[in-house]
């Protein structure tokens, strides 16, 4: 019996993340992936911090109160999640993952290291966790910097929480390199088709 490719996609639900430390480009990669390639569906994460002007509600995250996270958390809604700065938390709905399956779509996250470590071991089979390498640590700061959206005091804990992040490079299947965009944006393309579609990926979707 054959199948169309749509349909082998069905079969074969899978997950793939792109972690990094904030600032080395895992969001602007995976922005680019959710226009190029139509058989992926963003995983919205749910948080406490406080929505920044540019960003929407379901979209960029649901955020909700701590209150309701930690009901969440108690009623055993999260597939993953972590007070990632203090008093700040993000997680990953279980039903948020469950509504993109039933789409017949493949799920793709921006998530930081420890959500990418507990999806990989939630599911190690179905996922691929991609590692969003910058070019130097340096690098990497200067563009946390530049995004001038953060006090001194929180850019401070970023820097800190980013360079312990990048010694988790080695605890995931595939390390990007995010030096020119525009060759990481092909690469990340090229290591996601070959994830969801393997030696079937030349194949047109029927």
């Amino acid at each position: 019996m054959s199948f169309s490719m749509k349909e082998k996609i069905k079969q074969q639900e899978k997950l793939i993340i792109f972690t990094a430390p904030s600032g080395a480009g895992k969001t602007t990669i995976v922005r680019h992936l959710l226009k190029t390639l139509d058989y992926i569906s963003f995983s919205t994460s749910a948080t406490t911090r406080d929505k920044r002007p540019h960003e929407t509600n379901g979209k960029d995250y649901y955020f909700i109160s701590h209150e309701e996270f930690k009901q969440k958390i108690a009623d055993d809604e999260f597939l993953e999640w972590e007070e990632v700065y203090e008093n700040q938390f993000y997680g990953t709905l279980k039903k948020e993952v469950k509504r993109i399956w039933a789409e017949d779509k493949q799920v793709i996250f921006d998530i930081d290291v420890k959500g990418a470590e507990s999806i990989k071991k939630a599911y190690p089979e179905k996922t691929l966790a991609v590692f969003v390498k910058p070019p130097s640590k340096e690098v990497l700061f200067d563009r946390l910097r530049k995004r001038k959206t953060e006090t001194e005091a929180s850019l401070k804990k970023r820097f800190a929480r980013a360079e312990r992040e990048l010694a988790y490079e080695d605890k995931f299947d595939t390390v990007l390199l995010n030096d020119v965009l525009e060759e990481a944006l092909e690469d990340a393309e090229e290591i996601v088709k070959n994830f969801v579609y393997g030696d079937e990926k030349m194949i047109d979707i029927a």
